[in-house]
């Protein structure tokens, strides 16, 4: 049975605002789960405004739509310990960034990826007084992170790499808790700073920062930095419930960019400290109109590997096609 239909699609349909693309991909080709609600648990970080789709699928009724009654668990522990929680069935699904769950994927978590949410929440920064301009001018100076092997690091190690400069020998990275790093940047300890939203969002209004780069730069502003993880028994043994849960997620994610100040609303809650305004800003720059499913969201994993392979994460002779097969799942069947 076919659970999403025109599988090819990259990008969400439906015109809204700037316009936006706001149909999700492979929207109106799932049914609603028969019979009584369908419970299931979704594991997120409520810090994390690139998953604002997860509470907006409840609030809007997208979870509804489908016949699934969803609870939320709040998980900020390490990506090894979501995992262990979606393989023991302790939560059904979750969202997380692609770069910081590949790695870990590698040890056999029963977890199935089953699609790209969107793309684009993470920034490199850095001020006037660093005299940087370009990714080529940190050769030799420091970069500021909170997670010295997370996402962040990680990704812009790749783009120093695609720029001409060796991650390892001609940048030094320092790991900072995030809210010191532009107090690292103006001390002059590091030259640049890496970080996501909302926090990257506030530091660069209030440090007076710029972008230097962003995974909205260049082919990666159409590439899913988050991803869509199922357990893998859900997706096994009951496919056309896995299928609802990822497509009414993607449709919410769909929603955001077509109502920016709605979505910001639901969020808030989560962040109350940061205007509403704000929060909605924060979502008209992130790629909420990249959304991938089957061939294409295996062949964005596969991109993702290489890249790794070539800052060292993954060894030389790791086999990133056979790799991809194993952790996505084709919710199309």
């Amino acid at each position: 049975m076919a659970f999403f239909g025109g599988g090819r699609a990259l990008h969400a349909a439906a015109m809204g605002e700037d316009g936006m693309q706001c149909q999700a991909v492979g929207s109106g080709k799932v049914p609603p789960i028969p019979g009584a609600p369908r419970k299931l648990t979704i594991a997120w970080n409520e810090d994390s405004i690139c998953t604002s789709a997860v509470p907006v699928a409840k609030e809007k009724g997208f979870f509804k739509k489908y016949n699934l009654d969803v609870d939320y668990v709040n998980f900020a522990g390490s990506t090894d310990q979501l995992l262990e929680t979606l393989s023991t069935g302790k939560a059904d699904g979750a969202p997380g960034m692609a770069l910081r769950w590949l790695k870990p994927l590698q040890q056999g978590f029963a977890v199935k990826l089953v699609a790209g949410l969107h793309a684009g929440c993470i920034y490199l920064m850095t001020s006037q007084k660093s005299g940087v301009k370009s990714l080529a001018d940190l050769k030799g100076k420091t970069v500021g992170v909170a997670d010295i092997g997370g996402p962040d690091r990680n990704f812009f190690a790749i783009r120093l790499k695609e720029a001409g400069v060796d991650p390892e020998e001609d940048v030094q990275w320092r790991q900072f808790p995030s809210d010191l790093l532009p107090i690292a940047l103006q001390r002059g300890d590091v030259q640049a700073i890496a970080n996501d939203d909302p926090v990257a969002y506030l530091q660069r209004r209030q440090f007076n920062l710029f972008d230097l780069d962003s995974n909205m730069a260049g082919e990666w502003a159409n590439h899913a930095c988050c991803v869509i993880g199922l357990r893998e028994k859900l997706v096994k043994e009951e496919p056309h419930v896995a299928a609802a849960v990822a497509s009414a997620i993607l449709e919410a994610g769909a929603w955001i960019p077509c109502h920016p100040e709605e979505a910001a609303a639901v969020f808030q809650p989560f962040a109350p400290k940061v205007s509403q305004a704000d929060l909605a800003q924060m979502l008209r720059m992130q790629g909420h109109h990249h959304q991938v499913i089957d061939g294409p969201f295996r062949d964005e994993v596969i991109r993702y590997a290489e890249a790794l392979k070539g800052i060292g994460v993954f060894r030389p002779s790791f086999n990133t096609s056979r790799y991809a097969d194993r952790v996505t799942q084709d919710l199309l069947g």
